[in-house]
């Protein structure tokens, strides 16, 4: 398992490096879905379990082929739709839907290299549902997403686990979404619901437009609360040396809060922009500490922030920095200080967490 998923990150990090040099839907196959087929454990040289350009004949129409199908003796298992990596897929999922209704397949995957769509007929037999039940995003790995893409290896794919477990992560994933769209901008119905057991008056549109604000701080501050909770406890479980953090996080926080007050000073007087120090990027440094506690003195790791990025440093040396931090724009990154300055996409602090042995090798090159 662990090799499995760092033959993943590998490829996640070549599509980075090689995505925006690849023009054609045949390069996409070649370069990016076919490696990733090879790392499930299929071999792509075997028609006996790969079969490039399926045909599956939909109606009267004869010798339709599907790019490829995973096959399970004589019979399709899951059929794959490639499409050039620089292609949105939303407006082909229809063309995939007819293959599917044509075979004995159980899966299908709606792929551009980056994006996997999963689809399966949870809704009705023998018809695709319109909507996949996962997406996987291999610029944007999640630990949950590599555990869902490893039941599809070759060695433990099984039919009946998979399709278990389906019905769940679609409407996991739908309801995440929703959430998503709320706290990115709730909408009237939302800011109303919310309001049922908040407010008694009548819910107006003025009130509901005087509450939206209000409703977006509020959910912002919900959900950081919960994540510094989650942290405290994983302090607290970590015997001999949650006192050190707390005692850390206490001065960050102190520092932060006054460098905070001076920014605002500064700014007033210079009009120019000044390095700001962030509760995330403290929370960051937070958690490289404790990867890092089992291996080394952890007081010999300190930040320096600037304003581009967040320096993660060994001795406070600047020539030993283990990694450096991006989390000023939209595109959060954590860059490692190795031979090739590999570079990871982040959707939240926590993802952090998915390069745990990759930070502590760096670190380790310093003692």
């Amino acid at each position: 398992m662990e090799n499995f998923i760092q033959q993943i990150k590998t490829l996640s990090s070549r599509i980075e490096r090689i995505k925006d040099s690849i023009q054609t839907e045949e390069a996409t196959k070649t370069s990016l879905i076919m490696p990733l087929i090879q790392a499930l454990g299929y071999d792509i040289f075997n028609p006996e379990e790969f079969v490039p350009e399926f045909i599956a004949d939909v109606g009267i129409k004869k010798g339709e082929k599907i790019d490829y199908a995973i096959m399970d003796g004589i019979n399709p298992v899951i059929l794959i739709e490639a499409k050039c990596v620089h292609e949105k897929l939303h407006k082909h999922d229809s063309q995939l839907f007819r293959y599917f209704g044509t075979t004995k397949a159980k899966f299908a995957i709606l792929t551009n290299g980056v994006e996997y769509k999963f689809f399966t007929d949870l809704e009705e037999p023998n018809k695709m549902d319109e909507k996949p039940f996962f997406i996987l995003n291999l610029l944007e790995l999640r630990e949950n997403h590599l555990l869902e893409l490893a039941k599809f290896r070759k060695s433990v794919f099984n039919i009946e686990n998979v399709l278990t477990t389906a019905s769940e992560l679609k409407y996991t994933g739908e309801i995440k979404q929703f959430l998503n769209q709320q706290w990115e901008e709730p909408n009237d119905e939302f800011i109303k619901f919310i309001l049922t057991d908040v407010y008694q008056g009548v819910k107006t549109k003025k009130v509901i437009d005087n509450f939206r604000g209000i409703v977006e701080k509020s959910l912002s501050q919900f959900v950081n609360e919960k994540v510094n909770d989650k942290l405290q406890k994983a302090l607290s479980s970590t015997d001999g040396y949650n006192a050190n953090i707390d005692v850390e996080i206490g001065k960050a926080e102190v520092a932060v809060t006054k460098e905070q007050e001076l920014i605002e000073e500064l700014e007033e007087v210079s009009n120019e922009p000044i390095v700001v120090t962030t509760e995330e990027e403290i929370e960051g440094y937070v958690l490289i500490k404790l990867m890092l506690k089992e291996r080394m003195d952890v007081n010999r790791v300190y930040y320096r922030d600037n304003k581009s990025y967040f320096n993660v440093l060994l001795d406070d040396n600047i020539r030993k920095w283990i990694c450096r931090l991006g989390f000023n724009t939209s595109n959060k990154y954590i860059q490692l200080n190795d031979e090739l300055k590999t570079t990871h996409k982040l959707d939240n602090v926590n993802d952090i967490l998915l390069y745990k042995e990759e930070i502590i090798n760096v670190a380790q090159q310093f003692q």
